[in-house]
């Protein structure tokens, strides 16, 4: 995969799909990666097959992309100006965005720091918890950080350092990032981002909160229920996917 150097970081992407179709960015979820988030759920092909052209990065900390284990490194505005840059990178002037879980949360810092840049924005995964906070995630930088997952308690910090260690990632790196890659956005801010914004959550998400109760605090929102998906199992859905399409050609 390509990379490019942003920040002293060496970040990579994929840029794919139709070269001369409009440019959709997409940027995954903590402790995810590009492939794991767009790739193996069907988003490249489903968006690529629809003549977008399919940007999507390595957030710094995850996949192929550098892992600094500061925390001060992995603020949403930081990990926003990485998105920001591949964009000039790329040099795409404006593009449609879609970001999952702490995806969204980027792509929300995206759509305030540069508006010029963003198209339309389809937030997954993350809903009023964007600006309430996200409770059950105490001990995940912990457990990231034990020795053995055998020192884990917890199910879902258990959860998370299971999935560090399957995918062979930096467990160091994404304990920083968590810790302050949450940073909440205000309900000012919220009611700042003008593009034109999809927010998707699924009906069983229990760490996301209401897609509706975030759309009603922006201008120019609308919220979807992904029926009967949790927040693992809404990333790759039909009704999800078909959605995106929809919304995306009617901006």
């Amino acid at each position: 995969m390509p990379h490019f150097e942003h920040d002293r970081l060496s970040l990579a992407y994929f840029d794919e799909g139709e070269p001369s179709g409009d440019p959709v960015l997409l940027i995954h979820g903590f402790a995810s990666n590009k492939t794991v988030n767009w790739i193996n759920p069907g988003w490249l092909k489903t968006l690529g097959d629809a003549g977008y052209r399919v940007v999507a990065i390595d957030n710094r900390g995850h996949g192929e992309s550098d892992k600094p284990h500061d925390k001060e490194a992995y603020t949403p505005e930081i990990m926003a100006g990485d998105a920001a840059a591949l964009l000039r990178h790329l040099k795409i002037d404006r593009a449609h965005v879609m970001g999952y879980s702490m995806g969204a949360r980027i792509t929300a810092f995206l759509c305030l720091a540069q508006p010029d840049m963003v198209r339309s924005a389809i937030l997954g995964g993350l809903g009023l918890g964007m600006v309430e906070g996200l409770g059950g995630w105490e001990g995940i930088a912990t457990a990231l950080r034990a020795p053995s997952i055998d020192d884990v308690s917890g199910d879902r910090p258990r959860m998370f350092r299971a999935f560090a260690d399957q995918t062979k990632s930096d467990r160091f790196a994404l304990a920083a990032c968590i810790e302050t890659s949450r940073k909440k956005l205000t309900p000012e801010q919220a009611g700042r981002i003008n593009a034109p914004t999809l927010v998707a959550v699924g009906t069983k998400d229990d760490i996301a909160g209401s897609p509706q109760d975030l759309a009603d605090l922006m201008p120019n929102a609308t919220a979807l229920d992904i029926p009967g998906r949790d927040h693992m199992l809404a990333v790759g859905d039909g009704v999800f996917k078909a959605a995106a399409l929809e919304f995306l050609a009617a901006h």
